[in-house]
Order: C-alpha cells, then structure tokens, then sequence
C-alpha cells in the first residue's frame, strides 16, 4: 500500500512556535531531550495542529488559531478533559499528556497528545485497494457508521463527562446558536443558505423523550485514522473540539451534510472530508439506513438533520473565511471559501425543496 498517513509540512507563515519557549516548558515538563524539530499538519481549518520531535520522541500540539477572537470557540482545557476521560474508554480516541495555559510559551493555551498512526483518506486520494474493490468500499464505509454508533452508545457517564453539555433543548440551542455564528461572520449574501435557516428555524422536531449521547459534532473520513493493513478497522478519531452531549442525530446529519453526492459541483467531491471514490458509490440515504439498523434510531426526520448538518458546516466555512477576510490568517486555502458556503447554502435549499436528503 502506498503511504497514505497524515503528511506534516513546514510550519506556514504566521503559525510559528517559538522552539526555544517550546523546549524549555516541555523539557521541565516531561522525561526528555534532545533537539527540537516542529512540523504542522496541513489539513485542518480550525485549530491547528503540529508535529513536534524531541529528541526521539514525537508528540502532536493542538492549540487555537492565530486571530481567534472568540475563546470558548477554541477551548482547549476542554478538549484535554475530554480526551482525558474518552481515552480511557474509547480506544481511537487520543490520550492526552499535558495541558498549559501559560500562553508566554505558544502564544496561545495548548495541549499535547500521543501521536496516533494511519491512514487518512481524503477526496481523490485513495489506495488503489480500495479504488478498484466494491466489497472493501462498502466494508469501509460500514465500519464509519459502526464506529459512529458505538461512540453514541458509550456510558459517558461512567467516566465524568455527564456534565460536558446540556442535553434538554439540545436541537433548538444548536440550530438558534449555528444561525447567530452565521450572522455574526456574514460576508456575502446568500439567499438559499438563509432560506435554510428560516426552514430549520421553523422544523425542529419534538424534543420530549429524545436520546441522548457523547456526540463527535464533526465526524467524518478526514478525522478517521485506518489501520494501514486493515481500511475497515478505526485506529483514530480526531479533532474533539466540538464534542459535547446531545441528539446523536444531530451528529448523524453533520456525517451526512459532509457526504457530497455526483450530482453537486465537482469540487465538493473533491474536497478533504471524504474519499472521493466512496461518495459516488454510496448515497446518504445508504449511510443513514446502515446507522439506524446498528442503533434502532427512527430516522423518519431524517431530512432536517441532514440539513442541519450541511447548514452548520456552511457556518464553519464561512467562520474561517471570516478570518481569512479580515486578515486573521494568510491561510490562501480559504480564500475562495465563500463560494463553497454559496453551494452548500443551495444543495441544503434543494434537499428542501425535494423533501429528501
């Protein structure tokens, strides 16, 4: 198989660390030495996030972007509580190794963790295996939707994380606070996008007696690590930051909202969420069906959860090309995020309109 494990770059312009701050409270902090050497990962859009060697050891650091100016957005004592007690009973889940709040040493507070191992599929980037076997597509894609239910099934309870959110008005508190984020990062009008959030804003189902569970909030192919010889096996989920407790079918339609189908402009196909290869061979309808036979879910509103999801990360994307837009970041990957906030705004105002997702 060819190497398909997450790459690190050199760190880009404007997201420096300073090496020295950095060796100084590590070495203080941990049993090692040696030289420093700090490499970034590439593919994320929110947090960032680094490779960093000492010596012969390797750790990865998650800290806020550079800009950020709203905190909470970017919390990372949280995500480090998280990963704390998840790990402990969730094994893709990383384990943490130390928070810092002092941000004299990054800029910024930030957390270390263990560096997981795999294979990260991303749109047109694929291994051949899995590019030319059906069976193996379907296999993978099953064990996505498997691992997601069995995250919804965990006893969060048992480890201390019943207190990470407020399940009671879960639905209407996501979809009134995605729609203030929206306005609040409002650069460009788009019609079918806030169409969408009068429809969401007027749809939200009955909330009596809905489950509830440990929710990912941003789950998908592009934060799966597979073993490198076994695809159908999950080594690693990544990027906690939205985690909290909630309607796990809001987490099932932000998985959906990410699923592009042949029918969308080509360059949704091709972004980084998912494997191009699986898009256009399994529809969403599939996914859904396959998670509500794991978990016994009615699916029957499937609708607006998908819409949901595929609102929110239209909120996401044009919350980080609002700091591209100001000059928060340099990033010139987000420059042109706002069309992509346009065509998700439509496919979200089509499935509307055709009453499925």
């Amino acid at each position: 198989m060819s190497d398909f494990s997450e790459d690190t770059k050199p760190v880009r312009a404007g997201e420096e660390l300073s090496e020295e701050n950095l060796t100084v409270f590590l070495r203080s902090q941990l049993n090692t030495d040696g030289a420093i050497d700090i490499k970034q990962f590439p593919g994320g859009s929110s947090n960032l996030t680094y490779l960093v060697r000492l010596g012969a050891d390797e750790f990865v650091l998650r800290r806020p972007p550079f800009g950020n100016q709203v905190k909470t957005a970017h919390d990372m004592s949280r995500e480090f509580r998280v990963l704390s007690a998840l790990s402990k009973i969730y094994s893709p889940a990383p384990k943490p190794l130390l928070y810092c709040n002092d941000e004299s040493v990054t800029g910024a507070e930030f957390y270390l963790m263990e560096r997981k191992q795999g294979v990260i599929l991303r749109g047109e980037n694929t291994p051949e295996e899995l590019s030319t076997d059906f069976d193996l597509q379907r296999r993978v894609c099953n064990s996505l939707i498997d691992n997601l239910a069995l995250l919804h099934t965990l006893d969060y309870k048992s480890v201390g994380l019943e207190t990470l959110g407020k399940p009671e008005g879960y639905m209407t508190r996501q979809v009134k606070g995605w729609t203030e984020r929206y306005f609040k990062a409002k650069t460009d009008e788009w019609r079918e996008l806030e169409d969408a959030i009068e429809w969401l804003n007027a749809n939200i189902p009955d909330e009596t007696n809905t489950r509830t569970a440990l929710v990912h909030n941003d789950y998908k192919f592009d934060n799966v690590m597979l073993a490198p010889d076994d695809l159908t096996r999950i080594v690693g989920v990544l990027d906690w930051e939205m985690c909290t407790i909630g309607n796990p079918l809001m987490d099932l339609g932000t998985t959906l909202g990410y699923w592009a189908s042949p029918d969308v402009p080509q360059a949704m196909l091709s972004l980084h969420a998912n494997p191009r290869v699986l898009m256009e061979n399994f529809t969403r309808r599939e996914l859904a069906e396959r998670y509500a036979e794991k978990t016994g879910e009615d699916i029957s509103n499937l609708l607006f959860y998908y819409v949901f999801g595929t609102f929110k990360i239209a909120v996401i994307v044009q919350q980080i090309y609002f700091r591209f837009a100001r000059g928060y970041t340099q990033d010139k990957r987000f420059a042109a995020y706002n069309q992509f906030v346009d065509v998700l705004g439509n496919i979200a105002a089509r499935s509307i309109e055709k009453g499925d997702v």
